[in-house]
């Protein structure tokens, strides 16, 4: 499978499969992001979740793929320095903010920066349209942050440091969406890198994640809360597997404008599953985001 991936590498049938895994990644991240947000304390949700890949990616990396080139090493310490800091800036803002008021922000920034890491770092351009197509994305999902902004009712208290919180999280999202296309493009086999990057990076939070377990007074359940461990491992294999590959096959820049879609699936998995407000106002933005990635990918 790894070399027929390659084999796809700047082709017509890789652009189109490069496309089709950024929105998988896309609804894939929205769920995450929901999970992590959810019934628990975001800390304990990541360090279960980080745990549940680490366990499953460990025989993969040592008994399937092949092994790491030597010059790989730096590049995934560098990977998981990047990821620690994004993961611990994201947990910290969902403390702060509501999570639609939260998540377009993150969102919002990364593909902005994203775009000019991957200019900077792989010489890619943007045609005029797809230009406009980013504007349009943009105003979309800043929209609904300022819309969630005005009507929101609670947590106003700590708006200020959740949003703040935001922006940083998503130039990290910038960071390690164009570190991770230059790791994944560094070594031969891409799911080498794939495999070993999900036991490295998810080693980390684990342990501070335990530690603040034990201190609760009203600690939940370890069975229910390692279930959505497990669960929300698969969704990052899935999700940020998908990203990663798509950004080998394709574009980056491209490809961190169509994962910002995930946005739309996050503004209904708020209104469905967590029961945030909904109304016409953020459907007109949510189709605004929508509308941008689509002008990105036909104006290429």
């Amino acid at each position: 499978m790894s070399a027929w991936l390659v084999s796809l590498e700047g082709t017509a049938d890789g652009h189109s499969l490069a496309l089709v895994l950024a929105l998988m990644a896309a609804f894939l991240h929205a769920v995450f992001g929901a999970l992590q947000k959810g019934r628990y304390d975001p800390w304990l949700t990541r360090g279960a979740i980080d745990a549940s890949y680490a366990t499953m990616a460990l025989p993969f990396a040592l008994f399937v793929v092949p092994w790491p080139e030597p010059h790989m090493w730096p590049i995934f310490a560098g990977a998981w320095v990047i990821h620690v800091a994004y993961k611990v800036l994201q947990a910290m803002a969902y403390t702060k903010g509501a999570y639609t008021v939260v998540y377009p922000v993150v969102r919002g920034t990364g593909p902005l920066f994203a775009v000019v890491g991957a200019y900077l770092l792989f010489n890619e351009t943007f045609t005029l349209v797809q230009w406009v197509g980013v504007g349009v994305l943009l105003a979309g999902i800043f929209g609904l942050a300022l819309y969630n902004l005005a009507y929101l009712e609670t947590e106003r208290d700590t708006l200020a440091v959740a949003l703040g919180l935001a922006v940083v999280t998503g130039l990290f999202v910038a960071l390690y969406t164009t570190y991770d296309a230059y790791g994944i493009r560094a070594t031969a086999d891409p799911f080498t890198f794939l495999a070993w990057f999900f036991l490295i990076d998810g080693l980390a939070i684990p342990p501070f994640a335990y530690l603040r377990w034990r201190s609760m007074i009203d600690r939940p359940r370890p069975g229910p809360l390692m279930v959505r461990g497990v669960i929300g491992g698969v969704i990052a294999f899935l999700s940020f597997g998908a990203i990663m590959l798509a950004t080998r096959l394709d574009k980056v820049g491209e490809a961190a404008v169509l994962r910002e879609t995930s946005t739309v699936f996050a503004a209904l998995i708020g209104w469905l599953v967590l029961k945030e407000t909904v109304g016409p106002r953020r459907i007109a933005l949510m189709s605004l985001i929508a509308l941008g990635a689509v002008i990105v990918e036909l104006g290429g």
